[in-house]
């Protein structure tokens, strides 16, 4: 059961690997890139890192994949909100979807 459990999250989180590669390739702006970016630093690598440590049972190795795993979580937004406040402070826009030219 922990074994088909721990292939759920690999397989989860190489999925969303994938996702936010191809989101950082197909976005329009820097925002919406860092998005993708956030979504594969959070979810594919916590999930990555989560089925690692199911398959290696209670040990050392799985505390310190833990440790990583939160130190991720606590680090990735926080560089992610950094990032974007850095563009906005740099007048960098996000798009809005309106065509220049229309009022409004």
């Amino acid at each position: 059961m922990i074994d088909a459990l721990s292939w759920l999250c690999l397989l989860g989180g190489g999925f969303f690997v994938i996702v936010g590669a191809v989101g950082l390739l197909r976005m329009p702006d820097f925002f919406t890139r860092l998005h993708a970016s956030s979504v594969t630093d959070t979810l594919g690598a916590g999930l990555l890192l989560a089925g690692m440590a199911l398959q290696a049972g209670f040990s050392q190795a799985s505390i310190k994949l833990g440790l990583i795993l939160l130190f991720l979580f606590f680090t990735s937004p926080t560089a992610t909100h950094a990032l974007a406040k850095a563009a906005l402070h740099g007048n960098l826009r996000p798009l809005t979807g309106s065509k220049a030219g229309e009022g409004g």
